[in-house]
């Protein structure tokens, strides 16, 4: 942590901007601890510097000096430049030391560090960004964070709290995590405007972070959380640990569990997008960014039924957020619940425009103030739970629909996950935003001629990018078939990629 307390002031100095740290593990259990570093427009650090990360991190100690000289000279990095640094960390018992050893590396290069203390991970991307705005995002500070989304929210929302269907009450698993001690001053701020029922609220006795609880354990296990009443049609949502990362679900009246994840919350958001820009008549470039885990059924409903154009990329959110500026308005979610909306400043200057051109139509005009007050609750840095939660409730509140009625836009296909301890993880290369495998070489031969097998059949096979397994995806029309194509391409990958360990069983 300490070191990457200095790599955080070089890069500061590199970009001439302020630089964020965040000390969390997200959706890792409690004992697991790392490390995030957030550039100046608050996005993620850029792959390059990732690099440099690693490099820092391992070096020995008598070899540490030398390195950061040598980035230093590589950089042409000026070190007079005087730097702030923010620094915010989880929940976590060993979160406060580590926060210290990383102020202590920033002031070693002469860095000012600025302790936040304890926020979400989207509230320190969301305070870098405002800082390197000159707070033209947003005021720079907790309060200044919950003003402008709870005011956006608000504004959309009006008089009318309650919708046809939709019912104004939620409830909300905070994973006991720092997503728990911020939804309490989102609470206090909305009133009745919604009520938020909070659950694994990180109290004494309410039970360990993300243990049992929290996104990653609903969407993983397919389950309820511990701790969240069981009431039948009940809308209910679940954040991880450093609130980066939301899923909604509920159990129907036969106690059958439905999850509605980030592919839904995707095409709910799209959808709603769509309408409102056609509604105002602006020419604006709507795109939905996805990755290979997309579930099929969500890629045909977006692109067949709703028109919106769809870009698959590689898993990991950066990529995501890279393709998303592409576009005048980029949707980008991942489907374990992370993602957000951009908007480029072409749209928010047409939108800011249309808003206040009186030759446009009332309904137009709205539609534009509606949009405008949308970019506000939305977190545009980075994957924020409780932003994503209040612009579903948002949409949901609008269209007057329950979590039902939204779950019955299109059905998922049957998929599931599987991995395949290797020797070598390097032996398995893939393209095509990880949907094709190039080695070894018969592999992916192999994997087409399985899924030609299946009805609405796919799959495909990445290698873990921190540890010596493949991880396998397939999806089919019945939960049999998606279950056999899975241990079948799990069997391939064993014996043409050095499986180790049982072999995968295929079910008969």
């Amino acid at each position: 942590m300490y070191r990457m307390g200095l790599l955080a002031v070089l890069r500061s100095r590199y970009k001439q901007g302020v630089i964020g740290i965040m000390i969390t593990a997200s959706h890792n259990p409690e004992c697991d601890n790392g490390v995030k570093l957030i550039d100046p427009h608050g996005e993620m650090m850029e792959q390059s510097w990732e690099e440099l990360a690693t490099r820092v991190a391992n070096v020995q100690d008598d070899e540490l000096e030398g390195t950061i000289k040598e980035i230093v000279q590589q950089y042409n990095i000026d070190m007079s430049v005087r730097v702030n640094i923010l620094i915010g960390k989880d929940t976590r018992p060993s979160s406060p030391s580590l926060a210290k050893s990383v102020i202590d590396g920033v002031l070693a290069l002469s860095g000012k560090p600025i302790d936040f203390g304890i926020v979400t991970t989207p509230q320190m991307h969301y305070f870098v960004k405002c800082r390197n705005t000159q707070n033209a995002y947003g005021i720079g500070t907790e309060e200044g964070y919950y003003t402008k989304l709870v005011s956006a929210f608000k504004k959309l929302r009006g008089d009318n709290f309650n919708n046809k269907n939709y019912v104004n009450k939620v409830l909300y698993d905070g994973a006991n995590g720092v997503g728990a001690k911020k939804i309490k001053y989102f609470m206090k701020r909305l009133g009745d405007c919604l009520e938020i029922e909070l659950y694994n609220d990180a109290g004494i006795g309410t039970g360990k972070l993300n243990y049992l609880c929290g996104a990653d354990h609903v969407k993983s296990q397919q389950l309820f959380p511990t701790g969240v009443p069981n009431i039948p049609n009940q809308r209910c949502v679940s954040v991880d640990g450093d609130a980066d990362r939301v899923v909604y679900y509920y159990n129907d009246e036969n106690n059958k569990f439905h999850l509605l994840d980030g592919d839904r919350i995707a095409t709910l958001v799209a959808e709603y997008l769509k309408e409102l820009v056609s509604t105002c008549g602006i020419d604006l470039n709507l795109g939905l960014i996805q990755t290979a885990y997309a579930n099929g059924a969500s890629t045909d409903y977006i692109t067949k039924t709703l028109k919106v154009p769809v870009a698959c990329v590689s898993t990991g959110v950066k990529h995501l957020h890279h393709k998303a500026l592409e576009y005048d308005i980029g949707v980008y979610f991942e489907a374990n619940g992370h993602g957000t909306v951009i908007f480029s400043k072409n749209a928010k200057d047409k939108l800011n425009e249309a808003a206040k051109n009186n030759k446009l139509s009332e309904e137009q005009q709205e539609a534009a103030a509606k949009l405008l007050a949308l970019i506000d609750v939305i977190n545009e840095t980075v994957g924020d739970a409780i932003s994503d939660m209040l612009l579903v409730e948002t949409i949901l509140n609008a269209k007057g629909w329950n979590i039902q009625q939204w779950e019955q836009t299109y059905t998922d296909l049957p998929n599931k996950l599987l991995k395949v301890t290797v020797q070598d993880r390097s032996v398995l290369t893939t393209k095509d935003a990880e949907r094709v495998c190039v080695t070894p070489e018969g592999l992916q031969e192999e994997i087409d001629s399985l899924v030609e097998k299946y009805s609405k059949g796919r799959s495909f096979v990445r290698p873990s990018g921190t540890e010596d397994i493949v991880r396998i995806y397939a999806e089919a029309e019945t939960r049999e078939e998606c279950e056999k194509l899975a241990a079948e391409v799990a069997q391939k990958v064993y014996d043409l990629a050095g499986g180790i360990g049982a072999p995968p069983i295929i079910p008969q």
